[in-house]
């Protein structure tokens, strides 16, 4: 028997290739979207909800599978107020958490960032370091939080500062060995099929680093 999958965020870089890579995937027979604009595919596995994110809770009697993927996230640039940007990268993650929780869903996989730290002075690094502990709290059989490093792929909107770092990460990678094989760039794509094959094993590691996240990619959970 197939396995139901919720994915939010399957319109975003990630989201949108995690989206593809389910619906094309036998170990998944149902996929259920929940977000804020309609989805430009049909598919028979497909079921799409078009709903305010923000109040994710009222979905709650429609929030079942058994897995579900988050891959919801916003930049400083896209979502200067700082109470929305809270809004989004930590209460969606953690609402979903939530709601894992309180439908027994086991498993949950969330995309974090590589840097995440609760106790940062770094806005975007101590609200995604706040999202992980808050995810962890609920208790979730397999809670998997992904922290990549800079993420490679074609986006929809320009980020000057992001391409520049893309840029230079590209060029010194090469020289980011051992530990420093975290830090080094990896595609949006790579992110989507370790998420997608993280359910299917049974990894006991909650937090995820950027060079395990391309390991899982390429061999398996």
């Amino acid at each position: 028997m197939g396995h139901t999958a919720i994915i939010l965020g399957a319109t975003g870089l990630t989201g949108s290739h995690l989206l593809d890579m389910v619906l094309n995937d036998v170990f998944y027979d149902k996929i259920v979207v929940f977000g804020r604009s309609s989805l430009d595919i049909t598919h028979p596995k497909l079921e799409s909800h078009i709903i305010d994110v923000l109040d994710l809770e009222q979905e709650a009697d429609r929030f079942k599978a058994d897995v579900v993927f988050c891959c919801i996230g916003t930049t400083k640039a896209k979502t200067p107020d700082m109470e929305l940007y809270r809004a989004i990268d930590y209460g969606i993650p953690v609402t979903a958490a939530k709601l894992c929780k309180t439908n027994k869903i086991p498993c949950f996989v969330v995309m974090s960032s590589l840097g995440a730290d609760k106790t940062s002075n770094i806005f975007y690094n101590r609200i995604k370091g706040e999202m992980e502990a808050a995810v962890l709290e609920q208790g979730i059989p397999r809670t998997y939080i992904l922290q990549p490093s800079i993420i490679l792929g074609d986006r929809n909107e320009k980020r000057r500062g992001e391409s520049i770092a893309k840029v230079l990460m590209t060029l010194i990678t090469p020289l980011l060995l051992g530990k420093l094989k975290r830090y080094r760039p990896i595609a949006s794509k790579t992110i989507a099929k370790a998420m997608v094959n993280l359910p299917k094993g049974n990894r006991e590691e909650n937090i995820i680093p950027s060079h395990v996240i391309k390991e899982i990619a390429s061999h398996g959970s």
